[in-house]
């Protein structure tokens, strides 16, 4: 009796770590014919709606078609005082590359223009669905303004940063 007992438990013992084995090797077997996913891409969509009144302000959604290597603009200081941020020369950062739609500012001649608002809204929803369309994620989105100072000042902005993350 004790020798069919003891049979028997190496048998279950050796069925268990038979299916340990073939559990283990099978998932690294996976590991090794699963690509690693890509690398994401970001993308930068600018929304910048004047609050000047009369049509005279510009309100516009920006996206880039260029890609740059932010290296090319990049000094190191050592000391913490010299720079060599003059050696960069500006236009050579600015890019002709992009992509400009037109928007409608917030104020008309007589005040708050909701229409133009619902109009932007519109358009905006437009550019999100395209980019969902082609495998992007609304990451995270920023905003400011830089408002009215003033009687003599009659400028502003409110501008709005969409990231986009993507495959």
């Amino acid at each position: 009796m004790k020798k069919i007992i003891l049979t028997s438990l190496v048998v279950c013992a050796a069925t268990a770590l038979t299916f340990v084995a073939f559990t283990t090797n099978s998932n690294a077997a996976d590991d090794l014919t699963t690509p690693a996913p890509a690398p994401a891409k970001y993308k930068v969509v600018t929304v910048i709606e004047s609050i000047l009144p009369g049509g005279i302000g510009r309100s516009r959604m920006i996206e880039t078609s260029t890609e740059v290597d932010y290296n090319a603009f990049t000094t190191a200081r050592t000391d913490g005082k010299d720079t060599k941020q003059g050696d960069v020369d500006r236009g050579d950062i600015k890019i002709n590359g992009f992509r400009e739609t037109k928007m409608l500012n917030f104020f008309s001649m007589v005040g708050i223009n909701f229409q133009n608002i619902a109009s932007n809204d519109a358009v905006i929803i437009s550019k999100l669905n395209e980019m969902a369309n082609q495998g992007y994620e609304l990451a995270f989105v920023t905003s400011g303004v830089e408002s009215d100072a003033g009687k003599d000042d009659g400028q502003g902005i409110f501008i709005t940063r969409m990231y986009f993350k993507g495959q």
